[in-house]
């Protein structure tokens, strides 16, 4: 039952919550590694999986929170501007 090399991942990476966005997609790419290579035992599979799913999730919400964000501009800087620059674009006719 060697849990060493799973708790020691998890405790040098923290809650996937603390994580940036990157550093938590490179854990869950290390991770994904590991597992796709049989290097694990069924019970390190089990715990990587588990990271692996926490890590995923909060990557997942990170993306849908920049999204909400990129349509929060969108909505109220980007096709304001556009509208303005298609009125300064047919005055120059």
């Amino acid at each position: 039952m060697s849990k060493s090399p799973s708790k020691s991942s998890q405790a040098e990476a923290g809650s996937a919550a603390e994580l940036s966005f990157e550093q938590a997609l490179a854990e869950l790419e290390k991770i994904v590694a590991r597992m796709e290579g049989g290097q694990l035992s069924l019970e390190e599979a089990l715990v990587s999986h588990k990271r692996g799913l926490e890590l995923a999730k909060q990557c997942q919400a990170r993306l849908e929170k920049a999204q909400q964000q990129v349509r929060i501009l969108e909505g109220e800087v980007l096709k304001p501007l556009a509208a303005a620059g298609a009125a300064d674009g047919s005055s120059d006719d």
